[in-house]
């Protein structure tokens, strides 16, 4: 193992030692009960299995058959979760083969960030992270389960399933996936005619067509977001089966993986053949084999807050500059949209995460020594599936010694680039993040005067009046948690990369996030402190000259500092501030808002 990767896996186990250790005390106490037909009143266990049939009641109380929980995300409104409609009565129809019973514990929100960019609706979206944690609690408090399994692939469902399952450590968990769309309208040529439209170049109905032709069918978008990321950190941590996560809907090799999964949560149930409780098997070294994925892959900005707070869930403390410090050690490796011009189907092809893990595994990047679902060993993910459409038994096997296609994925002795796609940046504007995977390196450093927005509506109104049309860096400041949700402001990513394709040095600072989708505009995000609690942003002023340089890891106002110590930060317009805390349910989420964990604290609610 390279002895940076090291070096970061031990100063994250020393800094967790406490929290850790009262956790891992925690998953041993909950371990050692009976089982909850031997545990719980004559009322409590009538109440869990009134509904089952009659054989599998008999199966679950008197002959103690194993017993899994599914816990879901589906709903049809997402194309992602739209597939898991039937999941449930396959996977009974699995369990009843092999003695066991199932039942439905509970279904947890499921929101898309695609329908909700730059709406509303958007300031929910991260909340809805801990909303589904909290729903996944509450889905498992029922407490007679011998395993689960948590059906869930998008942007804070993955994110809200586990921190949930990690509050129920002593339970061994199987994520279930469920494969992309395929594919549509190329994502470049997508991005292209966004681009068009933000100049008035085409029409809605153009732009219409366009998005409907690269979203069109079940199955998770193609681009290499935050949904597809997911779905890569968890193949690292060895949550999924191998090979997983980017088999498609509607192949024969989904349901044959589906039903592998029900298999797998009977064999590390309680009282299994190789218990294996998901507080365990997540540890420091998974924690710090997902970071490294996401690296190599150029993954999404969106983990540097969700993978901070699943860490928190299983008493890991880790921080942004652990990811910084792994990410000088990570070689690039993959090139996905919008990191390059492939989709998520083609790096499938070209070898997909098996492929991937092992190049990472072979060069000293990953934790071989870990436990997974599959067995102890990451090696075992590594390996990919086969089988279905006349494939024959489902089986594994190493993949291809070469990738299938060298633009997308290179091994690790000729990487895209020798470091991750991740700079941490930290001056007297604060501490923020930039993914400079997908950003020209000729951009890696800009310097420009500030242009100061409280909202991303009052940027695009400049946008379209030409205020804009110029070297500029834009910061759009009071987008934090507690602000109003830090919403994704993936909507501004037409306009700034129409403004730098006209030759302008464009740049982007805020303290709301960006889509897993941004990328080649140089945006420095999730600044901490927010301007809400009077963070630097906040005494900025039109004009001031702002350097945000990924290569020296800075991000400064460049004012004199006497100055700079003397100004008053501004207040967020009372009128903005009621705006974004009433209407659509927003009110709902205000004790959210107000308890919310600063963003590199993992932006969350529960502590």
């Amino acid at each position: 193992m390279k002895p940076a990767l090291a070096t970061v896996t031990q100063r994250i186990a020393a800094r967790s030692a406490d929290t850790r250790a009262a956790y891992l005390a925690r998953v041993e106490r909950f371990s050692a009960r009976p089982p909850g037909t031997e545990r719980m009143g004559c009322a409590n266990v009538a109440h869990a299995f009134a509904a089952l049939p009659a054989p599998d009641k008999l199966r679950v109380v008197a002959e103690r058959a194993p017993h899994l929980a599914v816990v879901t995300a589906y709903n049809d409104m997402l194309s992602a979760h739209q597939p898991y409609e039937g999941y449930p009565a396959l996977i009974r129809d699995e369990a009843r083969a092999r003695g066991a019973t199932v039942q439905v514990a509970g279904g947890v929100p499921a929101m898309c960030d695609g329908v909700t960019q730059g709406q509303p609706g958007m300031e929910l979206s991260l909340f809805s992270r801990d909303t589904i944690a909290m729903a996944t609690a509450v889905a498992l408090s029922h407490d007679v389960f011998d395993a689960a399994l948590l059906l869930g692939i998008c942007d804070k469902i993955v994110p809200g399933l586990l921190i949930g399952a990690l509050h129920f450590g002593h339970l061994p968990c199987v994520f279930v996936p469920a494969g992309p769309m395929g594919s549509g309208l190329a994502n470049s040529a997508k991005a292209q005619v966004r681009e068009r439209y933000a100049q008035g170049l085409v029409g809605r109905e153009e732009l219409l067509a366009a998005e409907s032709a690269a979203y069109h069918g079940p199955g998770t978008c193609t681009f290499y977001g935050t949904a597809n990321s997911n779905q890569m950190l968890l193949e690292a941590m060895g949550l999924h089966l191998p090979g997983a996560a980017f088999v498609h809907p509607h192949e024969a090799l989904r349901e044959q993986l589906t039903r592998a999964a029900v298999a797998t949560a009977l064999e590390i149930r309680a009282r299994g053949e190789r218990f294996t409780p998901i507080g365990r098997l997540v540890d420091e070294r998974a924690i710090v084999n997902a970071m490294v994925a996401l690296l190599a892959t150029g993954g999404s900005t969106n983990h540097l807050i969700h993978w901070v707070a699943v860490a928190r869930a299983a008493g890991i403390l880790i921080d942004w500059s652990d990811f910084a410090e792994l990410s000088a050690q990570v070689p690039l490796l993959a090139r996905v949209y919008p990191n390059g011009e492939a989709d998520v189907n083609q790096f499938q092809a070209a070898g997909g995460p098996p492929w991937l893990l092992r190049e990472l595994l072979d060069a000293g990047c990953l934790h071989e020594d870990v436990l997974t679902v599959s067995g102890p060993g990451l090696r075992r993910q590594t390996q990919a599936p086969v089988g279905g459409n006349g494939g024959g038994a489902l089986r594994w096997r190493a993949p291809p010694a070469d990738s299938g296609d060298s633009s997308v994925l290179r091994p690790s002795a000729r990487p895209f680039s020798p470091t991750g796609g991740l700079a941490l940046l930290q001056g007297n504007l604060g501490r923020a993040v930039i993914k400079t995977s997908a950003v020209p390196a000729d951009r890696h450093v800009v310097e420009a005067p500030a242009r100061i927005f409280d909202g991303q509506e009052a940027l695009h109104r400049a946008f379209q009046a030409g205020e804009l049309d110029r070297d500029v860096v834009v910061v759009v400041r009071f987008q934090g948690p507690r602000a109003n949700g830090m919403p994704e402001l993936h909507k501004l990513t037409p306009p700034l990369a129409v403004l730098q394709g006209k030759g302008h040095r464009v740049a982007l600072v805020t303290d709301g996030r960006m889509s897993g989708a941004s990328g080649k505009v140089p945006a420095a995000i999730h600044c901490v402190p927010e301007a809400l609690d009077g963070g630097p942003l906040a005494k900025l002023r039109d004009g001031d000259p702002v350097r945000v340089d990924a290569v020296a890891g800075t991000l400064d106002v460049l004012v004199d500092a006497a100055e700079w110590a003397a100004r008053v930060p501004a207040t967020r317009d009372p009128a903005q501030a009621e705006d974004h805390g009433h209407g659509l349910g927003r009110e709902l989420f205000a004790g959210l808002r107000r308890n919310v964990t600063p963003a590199e604290q993992g932006a969350v609610t529960w502590l």
